[in-house]
């Protein structure tokens, strides 16, 4: 009873933010494609990846950092956790300049390739130059979060989501359907809504009393290695759904126009927030995990493990019930015309079908990186991005549009397929 009440103060509240940081998204789409129609939300679909980008960058620092945070708390050294804690902060800085000069110079480019072009593109360039101007909040509101949680601060990290969310919605509300800024006004509220989650986090670390070190001697290249090399797996994780989304809109509209493009903004929309509500379980874990493999007990990290495989497999076939039964409305809530919504009832079965293969895909993947198993972790991330692309070579020229739906489900039954491999594979060896 006490690993199961350990188990759920961790992972409820980091179910519910990371929902939120998915219902970011799904905000934008519903306000801008209610007050300016289908090129809007596909707009919004289209140049989401960027932002989805800088929030995988500080998601990869702030868990790479965390983990490392934790499993230096398993074995009771303080100090190299306030040295990863202060390194992962100098790292999240740098990274979110480094990456708002980026965005601003490459963004035409980058929408143009992901398959933007007349009203769509100009509506998703005007959306990210904004973004881009706060990507600084974006990289430090998500990569500090995990450093809550695994200080102790479940809570306190869902609060700090639900404060960004709150401000997000208010704002959107009132910039897109009160005043007339459209796609910039979209963005900005994105934008101030990722501002708040990064105060609400700092003020969580003063409150407890958490400073980073900042002097790290001649061990500051090895912390930096390290927090690269573990944030590869949950940067990864993160933002593979969004290499999904650039993938399947590259399909969708070499295969069926910019009508499946528009068809498909709805269903990834909903699929962020499912696979994200799975994410929260896996990393939610997390911290428990790490601790336990740090402390040595190896045991109770593979009874969280299993834990986590049972939750998140409940999650999923629980979502897939009730969207299945409301696919008719799924996707009207985004303003979308009666013909695109009549399409979407009928291609999101399709969808609904791969989400039980990411709840033990996703649970196997933060297990591996958050016991040091890199190696292992990469091959479950990255595999699953190579497979789609593979069968998005081959299915669509056979099928046709189908061909693009199906990839994303065999695709995820082939991730699943792996991580069981891995999973029995590490059993074997023990």
């Amino acid at each position: 009873m006490k690993l199961h009440k350990e188990f759920f103060h961790y992972v409820i509240p980091s179910m519910l933010a990371f929902a939120l940081s998915g219902v970011y998204a799904i905000a934008d789409g519903f306000f801008v494609g209610n007050a300016l129609g289908d090129s809007a939300l596909a707009a919004v679909n289209i140049a989401y990846p960027l932002t989805a980008f800088l929030q995988a960058v500080g998601t990869g620092i702030g868990m790479g950092g965390a983990i490392q945070y934790a499993i230096s708390a398993g074995t009771e050294n303080h100090k190299r956790g306030r040295q990863y804690f202060g390194m992962s902060l100098i790292m999240l800085t740098i990274s979110g300049i480094l990456l708002s000069a980026l965005l601003l110079l490459s963004a035409p480019v980058v929408l143009r390739f992901f398959g933007a072009s007349g009203a769509i593109g100009e509506l998703a360039r005007e959306y990210i130059l904004y973004i881009a101007f706060g990507a600084i909040f974006q990289v430090l509101g998500t990569g500090l979060v995990p450093f809550i949680r695994n200080m102790g601060g479940a809570v306190s990290a869902m609060a700090a989501m639900i404060a960004g969310f709150l401000t997000n919605i208010f704002l959107d509300y009132l910039f897109v359907w009160h005043l007339p800024f459209g796609m910039m006004g979209a963005a900005v509220a994105t934008v101030i809504g990722q501002a708040v989650t990064f105060l609400v986090c700092v003020a969580f670390f003063i409150a407890k009393k958490k400073k980073p070190l900042l002097r790290f001697g001649e061990d500051g290249t090895f912390l930096f290695k390290t927090i690269l090399k573990v944030g590869l797996s949950p940067f990864g994780l993160t933002f593979s759904p969004n290499i999904t989304l650039i993938l399947i809109n590259k399909s969708a509209a070499l295969a069926g126009g910019a009508a499946a493009v528009t068809c498909y903004a709805p269903v990834s929309y909903i699929s962020a927030v499912i696979i994200l509500l799975l994410q929260g379980v896996s990393d939610g874990c997390q911290p428990l995990i790490s601790l336990s493999y740090g402390e040595g007990r190896h045991d109770r990290t593979k009874q969280f493990r299993n834990l986590a495989y049972s939750f998140a497999a409940v999650v999923s076939l629980l979502c897939m019930g009730v969207l299945f039964l409301l696919r008719g409305q799924a996707a009207a809530l985004f303003g979308a015309s009666p013909q695109i919504t009549a399409r979407v009832a009928d291609i999101l079965p399709i969808f609904l079908s791969g989400y039980l293969f990411v709840s033990i895909s996703r649970v196997t993947t933060a297990y591996f990186y958050a016991t040091d198993k890199d190696l292992q972790a990469y091959i479950m991330i990255y595999g699953e991005v190579i497979i789609l692309f593979l069968l998005l070579l081959i299915l669509p020229q056979m099928t046709g549009i189908g061909g693009t739906w199906l990839s994303v489900p065999i695709s995820q039954l082939a991730a699943m397929c792996i991580s069981i491999f891995l999973i029995m594979k590490e059993k074997k060896k023990a």
